[in-house]
């Protein structure tokens, strides 16, 4: 055979004559791209390698390109666990296709495990048939010791049902970063999880660009570092683009998608921006106060870096504290708001009780996680519906309203805020681990677009010359009155109120009055929601009902099931508390209601307590979201 030819700038004619040369440029030919409609893939290793870098990196090129994606992290709930255990293992997932999709996806198509504990704790989700790429050289006898592996299921045959690809990617690491001055062996090998990155990048057809420039800005302080990173997410690519080992890789097209301009967001920084548009939209100064919880400490840490919208935050020295302070602060005109998880709200209850009392605007970010007490806090699940709801002493209603989607948080977030400034209640808002920490594409939004949301602050007396801080309007709203305003002194406090005047009251019908005019109140929110809308485009015996992060795999369940001609009906609650006017008139509609939770059944409950429809429940209590195609299952079953 003789030499092949190379189209080179610099020597148009430079032939290819070595084996090693013929050999690379023959792989490259040789190389089958595959087009796929959508892809799920896992990157899984010990939590100090550098997984959720690489996982969200991959997800920003993936936005880049058009594709529409949903990201799943998967943190250990250990600062750090001892390396190279089942207890320390981190993953990160994306799904991303070239049509609109709503969940991270279930079983991934490919998995990158970094060591055995990776492989052990993520190959029972793998499909069958799936791509792995292991890290041969993280597969010594010491880290197969710590994941109890008796022999190497590099070897054994354990991965017989799989593609496997052994790529020894620590090593190739430290050679690719060979040349770099003061660079160790050790320090270089830290960047392993680049080498994976763009491995998987020629896989799947990312661009490379976006990656190197992140790196070079990322890093650009870090000299040493970046040239290291550098080197080895080339490296990786280009393992993938010569090496005989893999011969396809695959490309997803763009995704269709309405003009406008779209950033990745994740829950947390959707709640953010929510409530930086609700401060502006309000005039209200935004405070909000929270102590360290995993996962809700997000919040306050992007907040934070937003001091020029005039966000004021404070970490406070406990959860009690925290939430007196964004009730102050309330009291005092300002956007007062709490962020916590399960065990901060048990916490914070009284202090919602005493909001309640006062009826001031008050806005509760309950993070939901697995509980309980300190259960598993880095893993998801959304079983405090009932507390919200309930979870306080004496007859204390409030309205509570729970996100869908990562993005959606932000809408969620500005309508929380809405209620609570227009009716003057604490609003309770329910995420969960998932949506904070998962991220997905989002259509920004004009801020001239939002509406505005009017405090309406008393000015001036209203009652024969007096100012009463009882005396409500056509919503059963009290007047907001700033301390310091002129004529309008009043006292505050957690004992009940005298209707109109605000004076303390022991008078058995007054509280009884009192009691009927707030809970009043919160029930008339219900006129101010809009209905429950459905999607029935034929005529369905079945309906799935959710609220919260079931949203997504409700939708891509019930889709997954009308493409089989089957007839399934699908709504969703965004308040939980009061439900919309129409929630009896549409369950009680079909012959058979199926409400999915990631608990053991608390929508369900509602449900039949308040309608006497005998609805169905499906429950996931795993750490984990749930799934479209176990849904898929489920739906069926039940049909």
């Amino acid at each position: 055979m003789g030499p092949l030819w190379l189209a080179d700038q610099a020597d148009p004619g430079r032939s290819v004559e070595s084996i090693e040369e013929r050999g690379a440029l023959l792989s490259i030919l040789t190389k089958v791209l595959e087009e796929k409609e959508q892809v799920v893939v896992r990157f899984a290793g010990d939590s100090g390698d550098g997984i959720q870098l690489a996982g969200n990196r991959f997800a920003a090129a993936t936005a880049l390109i058009g594709n529409d994606l949903v990201t799943m992290p998967d943190f250990p709930a250990e600062i750090r666990a001892p390396a190279g255990t089942l207890a320390g293992v981190s993953a990160f997932q994306i799904h991303f296709a070239s049509r609109d999709i709503l969940t991270p996806g279930g079983r991934p198509n490919a998995l990158v495990a970094m060591n055995p504990a990776a492989l052990k704790v993520n190959l029972p989700e793998l499909e069958r048939g799936g791509i792995l790429i292991a890290n041969e050289d993280g597969f010594t006898k010491t880290t197969l010791r710590k994941a109890a592996y008796e022999s190497s299921p590099l070897e054994d045959g354990t991965l017989d049902d799989y593609q496997v690809f052994r790529v020894p990617m620590t090593s190739m690491t430290v050679r690719a970063t060979d040349g770099i001055d003061g660079i160790t062996a050790r320090e270089a090998a830290r960047s392993k999880n680049f080498f994976a990155l763009g491995l998987v990048s020629w896989l799947y057809s990312r661009p490379v660009d976006v990656t190197t420039r992140w790196i070079e800005q990322k890093f650009a302080s870090a000299p040493l570092v970046m040239e290291a990173n550098l080197a080895a997410f080339r490296a990786g690519h280009n393992f993938g683009e010569t090496a005989e080992l893999l011969q396809v890789h695959y490309e997803v097209k763009p995704a269709p998608a309405q003009p406008g301009t779209y950033r990745g967001i994740n829950g947390t920084e959707a709640a953010a921006l929510g409530l930086i548009a609700a401060s502006v939209r309000s005039g209200l100064p935004l405070f909000l106060a929270s102590y360290p919880i995993t996962p809700a400490s997000e919040l306050l840490h992007e907040l934070s870096r937003h001091k020029r919208f005039g966000v004021r935050t404070v970490q406070a020295e406990d959860e009690i504290a925290a939430s007196n302070m964004a009730l102050g602060a309330a009291f005092g005109g300002h956007l007062g708001v709490t962020v916590t998880s399960g065990p901060g709200m048990d916490l914070k209850a009284e202090t919602i009780g005493l909001a309640v009392a006062l009826e001031l605007p008050l806005l509760v970010i309950d993070t939901q996680r697995a509980g309980p007490s300190t259960g598993m806090p880095t893993k998801t699940e959304a079983a405090d519906l009932l507390m919200a709801i309930h979870g306080r002493h004496g007859e204390s209603p409030l309205p509570v309203v729970a996100a869908a989607t990562p993005a959606q948080c932000f809408e969620a977030v500005f309508e929380s805020v809405r209620i609570a400034v227009r009716y003057r209640t604490p609003v309770i808002l329910l995420s969960d681990t998932f949506l904070a920490n998962s991220s997905e594409p989002w259509s920004i939004p004009k801020a001239a677009d939002l509406p505005q949301i009017d405090p309406g602050f008393a000015t001036q007396p209203n009652h024969d010359g007096q100012f009463w801080p009882y005396l409500r309007d056509e919503r059963l709203a009290r007047p907001w009155a700033l301390p310091g305003t002129k004529g309008l002194q009043h006292v505050i406090g957690g004992l009940e109120k005298e209707d109109g005047t605000g004076h303390i009251s022991y008078e058995a019908e007054n509280h009884a009055r009192m009691t009927r005019l707030r809970a009043e109140k919160i029930a008339g929110i219900a006129s101010d929601i809009g209905e429950l809308e459905v999607d029935d485009p034929e005529g369905a015996e079945l309906l799935v009902l959710g609220w919260g992060s079931t949203y997504g795999a409700i939708t891509g369940a019930v889709r997954r099931v009308r493409r089989r001609g089957k007839k399934v009906a699908a709504a969703h609650l965004h308040h939980l508390n009061p439900l919309p006017s129409n929630t009896g008139e549409v369950v009680r509609s079909y012959p058979k209601v199926l409400i999915p939770e990631a608990n053991t059944g608390q929508l369900v409950k509602i449900i039949r307590a308040e309608f006497l429809v005998d609805a169905l429940s499906y429950t996931k209590v795993e750490g984990l979201p749930i799934f479209a195609e176990e849904l898929d299952e489920a739906i069926v079953e039940r049909l």
